[in-house]
């Protein structure tokens, strides 16, 4: 699972290049796809890609509920695939635009990355974080909680979409927290468009609702994205 992800890092600048044409001089998006890439063409039109406004539309609204969410819920940063590397070393060396040295027990040392949502470069790997585009409270909120421990444990781990997990610097991730769209955008000039689209990508390939003020700011961001296009494949 993992090294699929790892090769499709690599392949990517020659994927989805109308999907980031919203967002031109970002490095982080010239260098991956907007979504991950749908399996078939089922999920829009027929190359298989939705324009983010119509991707918004088969988002299922519906009212949300926090109650009985504990992180602890969702396990992180496992090793599925026993290759020593957990989740977060997976993101860390998928989105190193230079990779860090790999030692025993995969420790990384050096490597530098570029975190998008403040259009910063990182070249401390302590000093970002993997962030679930869409927060483990708000998954939880929007249809996580009705989840089994096991299904938690992959979305919370989610490394078969290539951009439902992204490195990011500390501070504005911590920003963030679990804010969704109406609440929080990435700061830095060209991020919106495709945040929005990881956004939409990662709710739709779960099966994640939207509530209303969510959908609303979502649908204000499309009019602003309108080369923007939502590939994903639905989680297994």
């Amino acid at each position: 699972m993992y090294s699929a992800r790892r090769l499709a890092a690599l392949a990517c600048p020659l994927l989805l290049l109308s999907a980031v044409a919203c967002t031109p001089g970002s490095s982080h998006q010239d260098s991956k796809p907007t979504s991950a890439p749908s399996a078939s063409s089922s999920n829009g039109d027929k190359n298989g890609a939705l324009r983010l406004e119509e991707a918004i539309g088969r988002l299922k609204v519906a009212r949300e509920s926090r109650a009985g969410y504990e992180r602890d819920k969702f396990h992180l940063w496992i090793d599925a695939d026993h290759d020593g590397c957990d989740t977060r070393k997976e993101v860390l060396l998928s989105e190193a635009v230079a990779k860090p040295r790999q030692g025993k027990n995969c420790k990384l040392t050096g490597g530098k990355w570029r975190s998008y949502y403040d259009d910063k470069t990182v070249t401390d790997a302590r000093k970002l974080d993997i962030d679930h585009v869409v927060p483990l409270a708000e998954a939880w909120d929007s249809g996580a909680s009705k989840w089994t421990p096991e299904r938690r444990e992959q979305y919370a781990n989610d490394l078969d979409a290539d951009r439902s997990l992204v490195a990011v610097s500390l501070g504005e991730n911590r920003t963030k927290g679990d804010k969704d769209p109406a609440e929080w955008m990435p700061p830095a000039k060209g991020a919106t468009c495709t945040y929005a689209t990881d956004w939409v990508a990662a709710k739709l390939r779960w099966k994640l609702t939207a509530d209303r003020a969510e959908a609303k700011a979502l649908r204000t961001v499309a009019a602003g994205c309108t080369d923007a296009t939502v590939k994903y494949t639905p989680a297994p």
